[in-house]
């Protein structure tokens, strides 16, 4: 019997734990919440959630070592998801209430509020996504669930080796367009939330997995 990839959900203070813990599990994997380094870095994949005030995630990061540990897992080509915050964060700097924030700096470019006419963006949307992406794989026509009211309006990253150059997925909403979600080697991440996107969130944790 082939062993269940094993996965550690970074706790570093923000919300949502249990649900990305549930989530993953049921897509396939061996779960473990931990703040622990050592266990967040040897495990196959590390998914990192996100709830709340950017600046205030970017503190629990910190406070756990979560930026080395992210660093040295994608240096060793080790998979890595970012969810909701826990994308944004991977993203230079954040800009909340005239605060501005440096995040981790795995991308360049600025979470910022978006500029819809309405904001939250709460509820299902479709999303733009690339061909030949992984992540979307089965998927590319589903709806996904939202919760946010800042992203990143703006990609750039110009240019990467061919092997790893970014798969960039977009969704339109009000008027206004922001990045939805990223592929780039072993690091992936998306705005929306998988462990709230019913089947299609489910297939899209199912398609990470599968690269572990």
């Amino acid at each position: 019997m082939t062993a269940r990839p094993s996965v550690a959900v970074l706790d570093y203070g923000s919300g949502n734990l249990r649900s990305a813990v549930r989530a993953v599990e049921r897509a396939g994997a061996e779960v473990t919440l931990t703040a622990d380094p050592r266990a967040a870095e040897e495990a196959d994949g590390l998914l990192v959630p996100g709830v709340g005030a950017y600046a205030a995630c970017m503190r629990g990061l910190s406070a756990v070592g979560g930026e080395r540990i992210i660093e040295r897992r994608l240096i060793a080509s080790r998979p890595v998801l970012g969810i909701c915050v826990g994308m944004q964060i991977l993203f230079g700097e954040g800009i909340e209430h005239g605060v501005r924030t440096q995040g981790a700096g795995e991308w360049p470019g600025t979470v910022e509020r978006l500029q819809a006419p309405i904001v939250p963006h709460m509820g299902w949307n479709t999303v733009i996504a690339r061909d030949g992406s992984q992540m979307f794989a089965g998927i590319e026509d589903e709806r996904f669930y939202f919760v946010h009211s800042y992203g990143v309006r703006h990609w750039e990253l110009d240019g990467d080796t061919p092997l790893l150059k970014p798969k960039v997925t977009w969704t339109d909403y009000g008027g206004d367009r922001f990045v939805a979600a990223v592929e780039h080697g072993p690091l992936w991440a998306t705005q929306f939330h998988p462990e709230k996107s019913g089947d299609a969130g489910r297939r899209l944790l199912e398609n990470w997995i599968a690269t572990l």
